[in-house]
């Protein structure tokens, strides 16, 4: 089928169904930013395949709703079709609920698959749409009739995570969690969130691409847990194991039978921004439904002493697999053109030679000149660039290790860069730096801490837009919550940074068509000290990795500045060195050379 031919199915559904529009979400029942293929009903229907985007399809109109880091990725992609592209962020434009009060009746029907949205986005969208007394039907799943070879869920296996690199049991886990339940007079916790899950029950998995973790529900009780999965893919060894430390393993379509079964006046606590509308309206009616964040979430930001150390070890080992994947491409491209992707493979391969490795964070982002410029970029075997000649290359990649994640950016110049190429750049690691040398009260927020990655750019009438840093987990998703950096106080930009927090901090700049530009390291939370005026904190950048000095305008830095550069590059050669071979430890010195 084609798109169009997608789309004409579709309305024949919602026209069976009376529905006068259909929207499609990128999320799955555990509002996952990464999904199974069997989830991929947005990517299915419309042909864009970047990981944030809406759908609504009406009797008359196609649309895809998406941020600015997938504008010309969308515009590729949908051109062919019927879709139109709606671009969020952009003065005058509609988010697609504003967009359905304008161009749908009063008293019309809205249908979506209630396993997808959150009872809290279903309660936010209805808000606004009694407006014109529109309704939102929420019980059909309209894709599922329509795609044919929908592929099926996940079946691979899931394993345990050990606690020698977790730092802590899952009894102990369990411990915390129910310790934080009592406070609150909570009887059930009922957690739909798969990193939570995998955190939680230290478990891992390989359901979704890049994220290892299996898809399950997980609800956990004053005495026991139970871990809501298909029990094909717990190995009987673990399924022991997990029993032995009061966790039950039920198949994963039982929990709505199971939530309906609670006893009457039960207290159940659940997350209204992960509890899909279906799972919701699955508690007995007579329990009392306690709405709350999920209590794992926080914990599992916060990382233990062992896992921070873990993670400053395969910060080593990572960038040892980069200096082996630049090395190699600065002399390859002195032979022949590479294509983008080949730098991708090149690079997976070289992580993969590393200790402890399980498979890449993400798909990595290699884009030279014009494609740099479109953030969430991914080349394409058939129509990607090859790397030749002078350009500028953004590569941004990581892995994930049993004994970490990682997730690193660096725009690097083959030959001579313009005078406008080297501001910019370094107006960016100007707001790098900013961030990664803040000392700041405890307590503040993202949202505060923004404006030093932005303001040299500001000052130039330049910026970006995306955010400036999300949280990291250890061995799971390398998108986690709740904390995050960037403008807005909602969301996790408005959360307090903590000790323990592992956050990005990846300021950047984009002139479309010829180069994007993003500087990336992950940074740690740590106490610097108290005062009279209270608790202070600092950031400890974590990521080890040169950064181009080829692209630095040197007259636009500060003393400081300067002194932070040449103190990270001497941090890095000093713990990369001793894994390096004679010839890699050269070229490594010469990218850490001292600016002076």
């Amino acid at each position: 089928m084609t798109i169009d031919n997608r789309i004409a199915a579709l309305r024949v559904a919602m026209n069976e169904h009376r529905f006068d529009a259909y929207i499609i979400p990128s999320s799955d029942p555990h509002q996952s930013e990464y999904v199974a293929d069997h989830w991929q009903s947005r990517s299915w229907i419309s042909g864009f395949t970047g990981s944030a985007g809406t759908v609504v399809v009406t009797k008359n109109h196609a649309g895809l709703w998406t941020d600015s880091r997938y504008f010309i990725q969308a515009e590729e992609e949908l051109k062919n079709s019927e879709f139109v592209l709606h671009r969020l962020g952009v003065p005058h434009t509609p988010e697609q609920i504003g967009w359905i009060l304008a161009s749908l009746e009063e008293n019309s029907i809205i249908g979506i698959d209630g396993n997808c949205f959150s009872i809290a986005q279903l309660r936010n969208m209805q808000k606004k749409l009694n407006a014109k007394n529109i309704t939102i039907e929420y019980s059909q799943d309209l894709i599922q009739a329509i795609w044919s070879a929908r592929p099926s869920l996940p079946t691979t296996t899931i394993f345990e995570h050990d606690k020698k690199y977790a730092g802590k049991s899952r009894k102990e886990k369990l411990e915390i969690i129910r310790a934080k339940m009592a406070q609150k007079q909570i009887d059930y916790h009922l957690i739909a969130t798969l990193d939570d899950i995998a955190w939680v029950f230290n478990i891992r998995g390989k359901d979704v691409d890049c994220n290892p973790v299996g898809i399950a529900y997980g609800l956990i009780e004053a005495h026991r847990a139970y871990l809501f999965i298909d029990e094909q893919k717990v190995p009987l060894s673990l399924i022991k194991i997990l029993e032995e430390d009061g966790v039950k393993i039920k198949s994963y379509d039982e929990i709505r039978f199971f939530l309906d079964a609670i006893p009457d006046k039960q207290r159940i606590l659940i997350d209204p921004n992960t509890t899909s509308v279906r799972l919701y309206n699955a508690i007995n009616p007579n329990c009392t439904k306690v709405e709350g964040a999920t209590i794992s979430t926080r914990l599992k930001a916060v990382k233990n002493e062992i896992e921070i150390e873990h993670l400053k070890r395969t910060m080593i080992k990572d960038g040892v697999a980069l200096v082996k994947l630049y090395r190699w491409l600065e002399d390859e491209v002195k032979q022949r053109p590479v294509p983008e992707t080949e730098v991708a493979d090149i690079l997976a391969k070289y992580r993969s030679e590393q200790e402890a490795y399980f498979g890449e964070s993400f798909s990595a982002i290699v884009g030279w000149k014009g494609n740099g410029a479109i953030v969430h970029y991914r080349a394409e075997e058939k129509t990607c660039a090859s790397i030749k000649g002078d350009g500028m290359l953004l590569l941004d990649s990581g892995g994930q290790y049993f004994d970490g994640t990682t997730d690193i950016t660096r725009t690097t110049f083959f030959g001579a860069p313009t005078a406008e190429q080297k501001r910019n750049y370094t107006l960016v690691l100007k707001g790098h730096i900013g961030i990664a040398t803040l000392k700041f009260p405890s307590g503040l927020s993202g949202s505060q801490m923004d404006i030093l990655a932005r303001q040299h750019l500001w000052d130039e009438g330049l910026n970006y837009g995306h955010g400036t840093g999300h949280g990291v987990g250890f061995f799971l998703n390398v998108h986690e919550g709740p904390q995050g950096i960037g403008p807005g106080k909602n969301g996790r930009y408005g959360k307090a940074m903590e000790i323990g927090m592992i956050t990005s901090n990846e300021p950047g700049f984009y002139k479309v068509g010829a180069y994007g530009i993003r500087i990336e390291n992950l940074i740690l939370t740590v106490a610097d000290q108290t005062t009279d005026f209270g608790e202070f904190l600092k950031f400890e950048t974590l990521t080890l990795f040169p950064i181009a000095i080829n692209l630095i305008e040197k007259s636009l830095l500060t003393d400081k500045e300067l002194d932070w550069i040449n103190t990270y590059h001497s941090e890095v050669y000093e713990k990369l060195a001793p894994n390096l071979d004679e010839a890699e430890k050269d070229w490594l010195k010469a990218q850490c050379i001292e600016i002076e």
